[in-house]
């Protein structure tokens, strides 16, 4: 006679033990990507350490070309990130209206104030696939003061030729203006945007290192689920026979 055994049955915590395995192998995936994207990110910084943006035609017919606020907040976890880890952002800029070009950093409420009821344009989003600015136009009849003469930049340079301007990311509210040197209306420029981020390659490493741990741990999650227990069965006992006909 031939002797069949019933199949066995996966206990509840095997299958849990399964489940957690497959759970924290998609998380280990996340963190090596992350990592990968990061040491990627690390690989591409120019001579000088910046990550940075292609230079694009940004332009306005009124006096002044601004970003929306930039919300730098660090929500009380400067004990966790110092200050100088927020790296440092450099803006090149070069006039394409044969004009002398300032280029200028400052808190959003003082840009505010230095363009109220002067007719200037925001930038408001950028398409990075098919390069796209859209802007909005904020009416105004006032012509403002010479922009470097305003007491008002965190940082600013102007002149001709292209212009390097490189600023200490601090917490706050902040605005990014381009303009005519002397502040008349129609500002076109080439703009390129960099960034030092100094935690890349470490963010890179031990992400890598922890994504490594959390899959290795998810792998032996899955064997010890999907491994029979010794003896070969999965309650400890012996499984009864099914009588066959021979």
């Amino acid at each position: 006679m031939t002797e069949i055994t019933t199949p066995k049955r996966w206990s509840a915590g095997r299958i849990a033990g399964f489940v957690a395995g497959a759970a924290v192998s998609l998380v280990a995936l996340g963190v090596l990507v992350l990592g990968a994207l990061a040491l990627w990110g690390d690989s591409k910084k120019d001579d000088a350490g910046y990550l940075s943006t292609h230079t694009e035609r940004f332009g306005a017919q009124t006096r002044a070309l601004t970003t929306e606020n930039l919300d730098v907040d660090l929500d009380g976890g400067q004990w966790v990130v110092d200050q100088t880890d927020l790296g440092e952002v450099r803006l090149e800029v070069a006039s394409q209206a044969d004009k002398p070009v300032f280029v200028g950093i400052a808190r959003t409420d003082r840009l505010s104030s230095y363009l109220r009821d002067v007719a200037h344009t925001t930038v408001t989003d950028i398409n990075s696939d098919h390069f796209a600015a859209s802007y909005r136009p904020v009416a105004g009849e006032r012509k403002p003061a010479r922009p470097a003469e305003a007491d008002i930049w965190a940082a600013s340079t102007h002149g001709s030729g292209i212009q390097s301007l490189t600023w200490d990311v601090e917490d706050g509210d902040w605005s990014v203006v381009v303009m005519n040197e002397d502040g008349s209306p129609g500002v076109y420029a080439d703009i390129s945007a960099g960034a030092k981020l100094p935690f890349l390659d470490e963010l890179g490493w031990t992400a890598i290192g922890s994504g490594t741990i959390l899959f290795l741990s998810a792998l032996g999650l899955v064997v010890l689920s999907v491994r029979p227990p010794r003896g070969g069965h999965g309650n400890g006992e012996s499984p009864a026979p099914a009588p066959a006909a021979a």
